[in-house]
């Protein structure tokens, strides 16, 4: 069989949810089947290491999908025609973007749809083609793969779509998210934050991730405490932010803003932090929440949406469009080491729930019955 994958969000230096997705289902399933092939579509030039074996063609398709009008022109044109060059018989989009001039099987992993329900989160141009095509690629698909039992309910209600063509395949963490030592933990915070204490935010700065209420909580938290703890944010403005760059905070001082890390320093950052805050108002997953849990970090998660799903009874949730809710719960989770200690168990255990490998198969087995 001739599996072509849509790879484009496989990039050396700035792997965000798409791209991890990707990495970790995409190189289980070409490692436990040498007997197939694989074809990969680039949009721009491949690092080698995500070539994950001998039974894999990496192709470079123009022009670089980066804009709604050229979305259009490299999944319609350039990807329909190598599907027929290639003789491929499926194609997996883990991006959810599909070809709607082809005939050939093809396999959709949509995350989430919050622009159906939070379109102002969007600029325009991305917001129109959102609107426009994910409904048809939906239909055009002959499966779809989402990361949720949230996200599944959504798309067949959004969508009118059959339960029976949506399968969910949960998102999960790195192995390389564990608990570190306490000398460790001491090594990171004098790094990254003066030495001090600090609760952890890692996302892309889309205004969903609600990273401004985060930040006038914080500054509540602040004044309302002695704490010395710090906020780190880990992540970089999808698009331009106004809702954080708007924002005058008394405790300026005490957010480290440290933009994309390594995987490594990362899994460091979180596996130090006295807690992850994680406070969005729209998931399709939150692979954070499992990072943390993973790591033995303590998480404070917003109760909506696909959150309470990931986290169940490991977490302390808080309502992400209250500001005071926020500050409560962080106030809460900073003071209290009985219920720090608590969360930290659970999460370890709930952790467990969540496996590439077993994401993987789930994805196999669409490809097979496609």
């Amino acid at each position: 069989m001739r599996i072509a994958i849509n790879t484009r969000f496989l990039l050396p230096h700035k792997m965000e949810g798409f791209g991890w997705f990707t990495y970790e289902t995409v190189k289980r399933m070409v490692e436990s089947h040498p007997e197939h092939e694989f074809i990969f579509f680039f949009d721009r030039p491949f690092d080698s290491k995500f070539i994950f074996g001998n039974n894999v063609l990496p192709v470079v398709l123009h022009p670089q999908a980066r804009h709604p009008l050229l979305f259009k022109i490299w999944f319609n044109w350039s990807v329909t025609r190598a599907l027929k060059k290639y003789k491929v018989d499926v194609f997996l989009s883990p991006d959810g973007y599909l070809s709607l001039k082809t005939a050939i099987k093809q396999i959709a992993v949509i995350h989430d749809i919050n622009f159906e329900h939070y379109p102002n989160d969007l600029p325009r141009s991305a917001l129109n083609y959102l609107k426009k095509y994910f409904p048809q690629f939906a239909k055009k698909a002959n499966h779809i793969i989402t990361v949720s039992n949230f996200s599944k309910n959504d798309i067949v209600k959004t969508y009118d779509i059959a339960e029976s063509k949506v399968t969910v395949a949960h998102n999960a963490a790195a192995e390389i998210f564990k608990p570190i030592s306490l000398v460790e933990q001491e090594i990171v915070r004098d790094k990254f934050a003066d030495g001090l204490p600090y609760f952890i935010f890692v996302g892309a700065l889309h205004p969903r991730k609600n990273v401004g209420r985060l930040l006038m909580a914080f500054d509540d938290f602040k004044s309302k405490t002695k704490s010395k703890t710090k906020l780190v944010i880990v992540g970089e403005n999808l698009w331009k932010n106004r809702r954080i760059e708007n924002i005058v905070l008394l405790h300026q001082q005490d957010v480290i803003f440290t933009g994309h890390q390594s995987l490594e320093n990362l899994a460091k950052l979180v596996a130090a932090a006295r807690a992850m805050a994680f406070v969005s108002y729209f998931e399709g997953f939150g692979i954070p929440l499992v990072e943390a849990m993973q790591a033995g970090c303590p998480v404070l998660s917003g109760n909506l949406t696909s959150l309470p799903e990931v986290a169940e009874d490991a977490a302390l949730y808080c309502d992400p469009f209250s500001n005071e809710s926020i500050t409560d719960g962080l106030i809460k989770i900073d003071s209290d080491e009985d219920l720090r200690k608590h969360l930290i168990e659970k999460g370890l255990k709930r952790a467990q729930n969540f496996s590439w490998n077993k994401s993987a198969e789930i994805i196999w087995q669409a490809i097979e019955n496609c």
